[in-house]
Formats: C-alpha cells, sequence, structure tokens
C-alpha cells in the first residue's frame, strides 16, 4: 500500500481489525450474481485508518470480490450515488488491490487483531453459513474477549454462530441487523419493477425473526437509519448506511 498513516494513535502499536467481505455468489432466489456491499467496507475502512489503525482484508473463501450492482455510486440505480467514501475507494487502485486478492478467513490469527468486522450485501445470505471458516473465526474473537462485529447482512452470521458449549452465541444478547421493515422496503421495491412476483421475498430468510427464535433482543432505529449497537463485546450495524456507526462503536470499545 501507498498510502500513508497520517494520524497514528500509537505508531508502534497501532489497533488491527480484520474486515470479512463475502465472495461472490449466486441469489437463489433471482438468480442474480451477489456480493459484498461496497459502503459496509468502505466507511468502516476509512474510519478505522483515519484512527491509525491497521486493517486487512479478508473473504470467506479467498481470492477476488466483487461488490453488489446497486453498492456501487456510479451503478444506474444510483442507489448510493451519495456514497462519496466508496466513490473515493473504488477510485484508487491501490485501494481496489484490498479486493483483488483477499486471504481467506481461515488465515485469521486471532492474536494479531483486535476486532473482526463482518461486512454485508447480498451474497452473506446466501453463502455464510456454508463459510465455516468465518464462522469459527468470529465464535474465536468473541470467546477470546475480542471484539466481535457484523454489519447488515452480515448479520446473518449470528444464525449459525455457536459458542463452544454448544449454545448460540447469540440467545440473551441485545443485537441488530437488517429489520423486517428493511426487507419489505426492498420486497416491496423488486415486485415494483417487476423482477419478482408479488410475495416472493428477495432474501431466502430473514435475520430479525431468525435471532429472535434464538432468544436475541432485536432492536432497530427506523427505516435506513445509521444504527449501531454493543452487547459486551459483541457489535452489530443495522444495515448498508449504519457503516460508520459500526466503526464508531467499535472504536469506543477499543479504547482509542
Amino acid at each position: 500500500m501507498s498510502h500513508k498513516n497520517t494520524n497514528p494513535v500509537n505508531p508502534s502499536n497501532p489497533k488491527r481489525v480484520a474486515i470479512v467481505i463475502a465472495n461472490p455468489a449466486t441469489s437463489s432466489i433471482t438468480g442474480w450474481p451477489v456480493g459484498f456491499w461496497w459502503s459496509e467496507l468502505t466507511h468502516p475502512y476509512y474510519k478505522f485508518i483515519e484512527k491509525g489503525y491497521e486493517v486487512e482484508v479478508f473473504s470467506y473463501f479467498g481470492g477476488k470480490c466483487e461488490g453488489d450492482a446497486m453498492s456501487n455510486p456510479d451503478d444506474a440505480s444510483k442507489w448510493q450515488a451519495e456514497d462519496l467514501i466508496s466513490r473515493g475507494f473504488i477510485g484508487d487502485p491501490d485501494l481496489l488491490k484490498l479486493i483483488d486478492n483477499t486471504r481467506p478467513a481461515k488465515e485469521i490469527a486471532v492474536d494479531k487483531f483486535d476486532a473482526i468486522v463482518i461486512a454485508g450485501g447480498q451474497a452473506p445470505m446466501f453463502s455464510i453459513e456454508k463459510a465455516h471458516d468465518t464462522i469459527e473465526k468470529f465464535v474465536a474473537f468473541y470467546e477470546a474477549g475480542k471484539i466481535a462485529a457484523a454489519l447488515c447482512h452480515g448479520v446473518a452470521i449470528l444464525r449459525y454462530a455457536k459458542l463452544a458449549n454448544g449454545n448460540h452465541l447469540v440467545a440473551g444478547k441485545t443485537v441488530t441487523g437488517f429489520a423486517n421493515i428493511e426487507e419489505d422496503f426492498a420486497d416491496e421495491a423488486v415486485w415494483g419493477m417487476g423482477l419478482l412476483p408479488k410475495g416472493q421475498n428477495l432474501m431466502p430468510f430473514r435475520i430479525e425473526d431468525e435471532l429472535k427464535k434464538l432468544g436475541a433482543n432485536f432492536i432497530l432505529a427506523g427505516l435506513w437509519k445509521g444504527f449501531a449497537i454493543r452487547d459486551g463485546n459483541l457489535i452489530t450495524g443495522q444495515q448498508n448506511f449504519s457503516g460508520s456507526e459500526t466503526a464508531d462503536v467499535i472504536i469506543t470499545a477499543l479504547g482509542e
């Protein structure tokens, strides 16, 4: 990387964060290609780098990753057109190298990092169940007392994350994630465009419903409101507009 640390907190011993993004996948419902969501990588990355943290980007299985089309500020949908942080990241060849050939999550050394962040996008909903190494590392961070964070549809990891004693990590925890009202909004949008028959959900399950079934206290800030919550060393962010908020909570938790 040619970028230098312009605001070091502790140059001799900086905080280190592993961000895990989803590999390209295919929606089993629509057949569309799906990936990670740009702002859920770029906004936390920007916040951490600004604090002088070292950040490394991993993926479930390693290799080249792709962002969801609608998460690109230059996409014809203009859904994230105002996302200047992602626009700057995507326009920087050095930063793009971070996703060109990612290391797999199994190579994350828990003792070398202070926090792990599971970014979202559409792909996690179709692939995270099989991302066993990612789930294992997430639980390892949590059980080591380190920050285990997930954002938006990346919170789907909590549907599968179990502690060493066999209990679901999320049981009894206060969390947030991509909420039912936001799934309703997305479903109605694709119905209105004629891309799916009315009544057919865009996602294979709903995070809010599934985590409540596992005993979680699921809360939210409202439709498309940036929001993140901490319960001990578990941190969750509501949706794609919550990347900065999630990073802020992590930074506070790390004491910097």
